[in-house]
């Protein structure tokens, strides 16, 4: 026997015995709802004083009859929402209001999110006939941003448009659209901010810096939006109306990716991707998956899979009991371990493990920075915002190759290069990892071997991307992760990097209200300004001039072979690259 589907507490049973003789009614593969049926279906409706409906498929027989209230009624499983990105369900849903209202927001979402053929509202009158029809199908993507077609007729005898011929130009038109995109294997991602505090120009900024993350960890990015709201929704983060249009925008763009620029609880992360049926991620995992793809080393690679490991614990979750491990036995009986447990066990031990090896690495890198102070060299760290141009500094003043791209923490290993001064004097410079706003905390500890060398430094040189419109934000966020690390009690020398891109009078007014040097690391201009700055601040009031001597007893070969160190320049070399005469 046929079952009916949904509100079915309270009928007749005569009603519910023509209810299911509705499944041996038929329609016409042309047509989009028979006289007959619509008749048979505003009856039952105004009998019942509920919303009748049923769901066709395209030989036009009935494969589901479902019932609901006077509002609206609720469709049965028919599979996953996102069963297909080009082709359609091959169902449409034809039901009946009492009021012979328009299509609502429900019908419509029902219509995208389950990629029915089409949603069929017919009205019913006073007598109980069939009134006036509303139907609507999907459209592909457009530029007006429209996501379906609605169409009325005054009555259902009026002529209908061919329903196959409706469909299959619909689907060609579809498959039109998605063979015009370029096949480049990324994953394509919509951008999802969240703006609380009501300063929209600082989200538009965070928003713009996350488009650059997602570009560096190789995501075609297809869409990005912006939500103002006064609080957090505690479930969906942006709510549910919202996220129900950002579900439908992510169908029509064929999107694979949300990317959240707030950072998402567990439990908003699995309701958003039940939600979707899409993957969800927010900034810190961006940031983590960026950073696996970066690391070189094998010190680099341990410290990312160990903040990964922190992040995901909390978010692995089972939704049943299935594959449990069986125990027997007194007080023992029953589901024991889960594979959940195991899997958390497992991650636990891993990430001791990984902090054991961390500590070692560590302790080695102490060993070498011991050798490096007996010489008594000076170090110079150079640390600042990500893609702010530090890598691209340490190879203008040292004549190094080390990899420096348009990118987002295009490097993460620390790098050390010895420099001679014009004044016979040597020092380290070292390159470290850039900092970001937001940094996840859990990254910032699993990195906390390769930060150790900036405690050992005796000037840190604060890089800075003049032309960038946020650089203050992003001296902020520096100091704030520095005083974190309580390494603002560090000399420190800002230094305005990309000065090229302003005008004289925007370099005089940086430099007047916030000191430092105007540089440009690629053109090499400024350089020798900063390298006397620098050797003014490292060896001002009479430090000892034997520290600068120093350097000529110095081995050629400074570091060890295992630390990342190139062979240095002679004095020639170092005093022609730094531009001083």
């Amino acid at each position: 026997m046929k079952e009916i589907y949904g509100n079915t507490l309270g009928l007749k049973a005569s009603e519910q015995s023509r209810l299911r003789n509705t499944y041996r009614r038929r329609v016409s593969p042309h047509e989009i709802v028979s006289p007959e049926l619509a008749r048979h279906l505003t009856e039952l409706s105004r009998e019942t004083n509920r919303q009748v409906g049923v769901l066709l498929n395209r030989k036009g027989e009935i494969e589901y009859v479902v019932v609901g209230n006077a509002h609206k009624l609720e469709l049965p499983d028919i599979g996953r929402a996102r069963a297909g990105q080009v082709r359609l369900r091959g169902l449409r849903l034809v039901h009946t209001h009492l009021k012979s209202e328009p299509l609502t927001k429900d019908d419509l979402t029902d219509l995208a999110l389950l990629r029915l053929d089409m949603v069929v509202a017919v009205g019913v009158s006073s007598s109980g006939l069939p009134g006036v029809m509303h139907y609507a199908h999907l459209v592909p993507e457009n530029g007006t941003g429209d996501f379906w077609r609605v169409s009325t007729l005054p009555n259902v005898h009026d002529e209908q448009p061919d329903m196959l011929d409706t469909l299959e130009a619909l689907e060609e038109e579809l498959n039109r659209k998605a063979a015009a995109r370029t096949v480049s294997g990324r994953d394509k991602a919509i951008l999802v901010a969240l703006c609380l505090d009501g300063n929209r120009a600082h989200a538009e900024a965070s928003l713009a810096e996350l488009k650059e993350l997602a570009r560096t960890a190789g995501v075609e990015v297809i869409d990005s939006v912006l939500q103002m709201r006064r609080e957090a929704d505690p479930r969906y983060l942006i709510g549910r109306g919202k996220l129900e249009d950002l579900n439908l925008r992510s169908m029509q763009a064929m999107a694979d990716v949300l990317i959240f620029d707030k950072d998402l609880t567990p439990s908003q992360g699995r309701h958003i991707s039940e939600a979707t049926s899409l993957k969800v991620i927010d900034r810190t995992q961006l940031i983590l998956d960026i950073f696996a793809q970066r690391a070189q080393s094998a010190e680099g690679k341990l410290q990312v899979e160990l903040a990964q490991l922190k992040y995901r614990l909390p978010r692995l979750v089972q939704s049943d009991t299935s594959l449990s491990r069986l125990a027997g036995g007194i007080g023992g009986r029953g589901p024991g371990e889960t594979k959940l447990e195991i899997d958390r066990r497992r991650a636990r031990d891993r990430i001791n493990h990984l902090e054991k090896r961390i500590d070692a690495l560590s302790r080695e890198r102490n060993v070498r920075r011991a050798q490096r102070n007996r010489r008594d060299l000076p170090v110079i760290s150079i640390v600042g915002y990500t893609n702010a141009g530090k890598s691209t500094l340490l190879n203008a003043i040292t004549g190094s190759e080390v990899l420096a791209e348009n990118k987002l923490f295009a490097t993460l290993d620390p790098t050390s290069r010895r420099l001679r001064f014009p004044q016979e004097r040597e020092v380290i410079i070292t390159d470290t990892v850039g900092f970001i706003r937001d940094l996840p905390k859990d990254l910032v500890a699993a990195f906390r071997a390769t930060l150790e060398e900036l405690y050992d430094a005796d000037l840190l040189l604060h890089v800075v991307d003049a032309g960038d419109p946020s650089r203050d934000e992003q001296v902020e966020a520096v100091e704030n992760i520095l005083e974190s690390l309580e390494l603002m009690q560090k000399p420190r020398l800002m230094v305005w990097n990309k000065a090229d891109l302003l005008t004289q009078e925007e370099v005089g007014s940086l430099l007047r209200t916030r000191g430092g040097v105007a540089i440009s690391a690629a053109s090499r201009e400024g350089l020798s300004a900063l390298l006397a700055k620098a050797d003014t601040t490292l060896f001002a009031e009479g430090a000892s001039r034997e520290l600068g001597l120093i350097a000529d007893e110095v081995p050629h070969e400074l570091a060890p072979a295992n630390e990342d160190a190139s062979d240095g320049l002679d004095e020639q070399e170092a005093t022609h690259n730094l531009g001083v005469a």
